[in-house]
């Protein structure tokens, strides 16, 4: 007999922008922005490394890394043009819009332009041996695994428990931002988009997800 859904997911609930699991551990989760490395002078690649290696090697509790790729959605675009060719006045630039908007909805679909999107899951365990028999598994990678139910936490526990991960989301954030890639902590709604995303491949999204601020 297939396991239900609750049984596969490990997430308990999500609240105050926080992700409770099944073992009892919470996650924050961070958007990031990308830096385009390879663009960069030989100085300034020399310069992000050291950073980055400083970073990791500065930090106490372990995190995960996760990207998602999904096609390139450019409908909004594609109905941005469409709008203004049907303003346009002038004929010749009517036309040319069109010509432009059917050129980048093939060239889009031949290629098969990939976005990547991604996160950053900041772990805390209240108990330190789970913290310890646990390893540096993160949210995403939880999915597969298999799922304790655990005693509800308490409010101020809760409350306890989420300064504590805030501070490490701002150690995360401030370190990453030396790097050059800017960091936002997703909220409930975002959360609850991203990971119904990630079970529901094929569905749209909602268009939850904040854009990050160069």
């Amino acid at each position: 007999m297939s396991p239900s859904t609750q049984q596969i997911i490990p997430i308990s609930e999500i609240r105050d922008d926080v992700i409770t699991l099944k073992d009892g551990s919470l996650r924050m989760i961070l958007m990031a922005s990308s830096i385009n490395f390879a663009l960069k002078s030989k100085d300034e690649q020399t310069a992000i490394i050291s950073q980055y290696q400083f970073f990791l090697n500065t930090l106490d509790f372990s995190m995960q890394f996760f990207i998602q790729s999904s096609e390139l959605d450019i409908s909004p675009y594609l109905g941005l043009l469409k709008t203004q060719e049907k303003t346009q006045t002038n004929e010749l630039l009517k036309v040319q819009t069109r010509e432009y908007a059917e050129f980048i909805k093939n060239f889009v679909e031949a290629a098969h332009i990939m976005s990547k999107t991604f996160y950053i899951s900041v772990p805390y365990t209240p108990n330190a041996m789970k913290a310890v028999s646990g390893g540096i598994s993160g949210i995403f990678q939880n999915f597969m695994g298999k799922n304790k139910t655990s005693e509800k936490i308490s409010g101020e526990q809760f409350t306890e428990y989420k300064n504590q991960l805030w501070q490490r989301m701002d150690i995360v954030s401030s370190g990453l931002a030396r790097c050059g890639v800017h960091t936002v902590p997703l909220k409930t709604e975002e959360l609850i988009e991203l990971f119904y995303g990630i079970y529901n491949p094929g569905e749209i999204a909602t268009g939850l997800l904040p854009e990050i601020k160069q």
